[in-house]
């Protein structure tokens, strides 16, 4: 490899980094526009296996929106990322799939407390297409596999401390 391949290689890689940071930060601040502004005219998000929809950006975008109103606080933690490059039209680098590890604390948005502390928190794995187009990287397809979720704990009733 030429040192200009392993620059252009180091400088993809930052860019589909950012395309997936930015993801999260759509997410947890509820920028709907940002968050379908990240896909593609066709891209695709399923999150069926977090008691989710699948369906093109606008429309998830809708549901995330409608159904995140319950949490006053989101934060995704996206670790783990493991980054590949494909082909598209005999082009090396066109495509790129990214598979990275979550973990997403929430907050329940009318719990009647002052606590910052998490109350809902799940995690799980994300697979992101992506596609080199004219305006940079962009999602062709979010994949969301959730591996577990943490509830609050019930309310013992008649329980006094």
């Amino acid at each position: 490899m030429t040192q200009r391949v392993e620059l252009a290689t180091v400088m993809d890689r930052l860019a589909v980094d950012e395309v997936v940071t930015e993801y999260a930060v759509a997410v947890d601040d509820g920028d709907w526009e940002a968050y379908r502004g990240l896909f593609t005219p066709e891209g695709r998000a399923d999150y069926r296996s977090a008691g989710g929809i699948e369906g093109d950006a606008r429309q998830v975008a809708a549901w995330l929106e409608e159904n995140l109103r319950l949490f006053s606080m989101r934060q995704h933690l996206i670790v783990n990322r493991r980054v590949a490059f494909g082909t598209l039209d005999q082009d090396t680098g066109d495509t790129a799939r990214v598979r990275a590890d979550y973990v997403n604390p929430m907050r329940f948005a009318a719990d009647g407390t002052e606590s910052a502390a998490p109350d809902f928190v799940c995690g799980g794995r994300y697979s992101f297409g992506l596609l080199r187009t004219y305006d940079g990287w962009r999602l062709s397809e979010v994949v969301v596999q959730e591996k577990w979720r943490r509830l609050p704990e019930p309310a013992k009733a008649g329980v006094t401390d």
